[in-house]
């Protein structure tokens, strides 16, 4: 029997078969990792957000059309989960004036120095991109969505897409020429 598709199981989740959501979080929740941590940075933020987006694939699967990739549905739940958790802790921050932890950028001690500097070099210059020029660079070149897909999950034209991954890469190679 042939295995099912994520449009597929995802369809099985909508109308009842709860058990589906498991296979399509084993199958997504370290791409939704990766993607949400290149944008926050904090890994207990990270896994609290990839929990918060696979919750809301469940409370709100009732929405699922199947008229698009479910990737790109997934991807826009992940989307807005990690700018509520923003807005979440930037009330927060307002309310308690603490700031958060942030990761570390420390390179893993067994990667050679030169790699490890260059992964450090180029983190620190997408966080000091902004979120929006950051978010569609992720989105395009280390999540591999194509244009159309990330102009559905940011509800804007494709052109708009392209308009921002040159400019962030324009930036970014600015950045990157300035270390």
């Amino acid at each position: 029997m042939p295995e099912k598709t994520d449009h597929q199981m995802m369809l099985a989740v909508r109308d009842g078969d709860l058990d589906k959501l498991g296979h399509l979080f084993e199958k997504y929740h370290k791409q939704v990792y990766n993607f949400v941590l290149r944008q926050v940075e904090d890994p207990q933020s990270c896994e609290d957000i990839v929990q918060e987006v696979f919750f809301r694939m469940l409370k709100y699967r009732h929405t699922y059309r199947g008229d698009g990739k479910f990737k790109t549905w997934m991807y826009s739940i992940a989307h807005n989960a990690k700018i509520d958790h923003f807005k979440k802790a930037r009330h927060r921050q307002d309310l308690t004036g603490e700031i958060d932890g942030v990761a570390s950028t420390l390179p893993n001690p067994e990667e050679s120095f030169e790699r490890s500097s260059r992964h450090t070099n180029l983190h620190r210059a997408l966080g000091r991109l902004s979120d929006e020029k950051r978010e569609v660079l992720i989105m395009s070149r280390f999540q591999n969505l194509k244009y159309e897909e990330i102009a559905q999950i940011l509800d804007c034209p494709v052109g708009t897409i392209k308009a921002r991954v040159f400019r962030a890469l324009k930036d970014l190679k600015t950045l990157l020429d300035e270390q």
